[in-house]
């Protein structure tokens, strides 16, 4: 059975669980959430496919799963691949995950959104700065963690990595140029080579340019 992953392109939290999804050799598609259209703000959406109103949703079979990192440790239980070796690289795994979804994501997301989505007229530019530096602190954290590693977590590829790089992918600026992080830039390299890495307007459909 064809795992359906609902997301949309422009959604870094839906790019990490595509992302799982696509290197974890499972049999899945994408469906397109409208979210510029507001359709996760719809009753309907909310009351059949995810109360929170948000991107990702999973569903596989009967089994229906919502936010990032819970679906990338489903994907991992189904396939075996990306979920740490031992109970120690599972935790550590963890660690990153809440850590990226608190301090990197969140800022990232939000930031992304506030510079890009919005008319700049509409744009916070005090909230936007206050977020930048924040942002600045968690590319050091990662940067460092980084040095004399390939990887977040073990010698090879985990969900620590697909959900960190989750917003690292997108064109759109944000504070984010990896030129400036050389641990961080290397690190998205041997990302980008992993067989079957798309970028996230690749992998999924929705992209600012179907708006424009």
């Amino acid at each position: 059975m064809t795992i359906k992953l609902h997301c949309f392109g422009e959604s870094g939290h839906s790019y990490k669980a595509a992302l799982a999804l696509q290197l974890s050799g499972l049999d899945w598609e994408p469906v397109k959430i409208d979210f510029f259209a507001g359709q996760g703000r719809t009753p309907e959406f909310r009351g059949e496919m995810n109360v929170m109103g948000e991107a990702p949703v999973m569903i596989d079979g009967d089994i229906k799963l919502t936010q990032s990192g819970v679906i990338q440790e489903y994907v991992s239980e189904k396939s075996g691949k990306h979920g740490g070796r031992n109970v120690e690289e599972r935790r550590e795994i963890l660690r990153w995950i809440l850590w990226d979804n608190h301090k990197l994501s969140s800022m990232a997301g939000v930031t992304r959104f506030l510079m890009n989505f919005l008319p700049e007229d509409k744009q916070p530019k005090e909230v936007i700065g206050f977020n930048l530096g924040r942002l600045k602190a968690a590319y050091d954290v990662l940067n460092s963690h980084l040095e004399g590693r390939e990887w977040i977590v073990g010698d090879s590829i985990t969900n620590a990595d697909m959900t960190c790089c989750g917003y690292l992918f997108y064109p759109e600026p944000f504070g984010f140029d990896r030129a400036e992080w050389p641990n961080i830039d290397a690190w998205l390299t041997r990302i980008s080579d992993t067989p079957g890495w798309k970028a996230p307007y690749d992998l999924m459909p929705g992209s600012p340019a179907d708006r424009a």
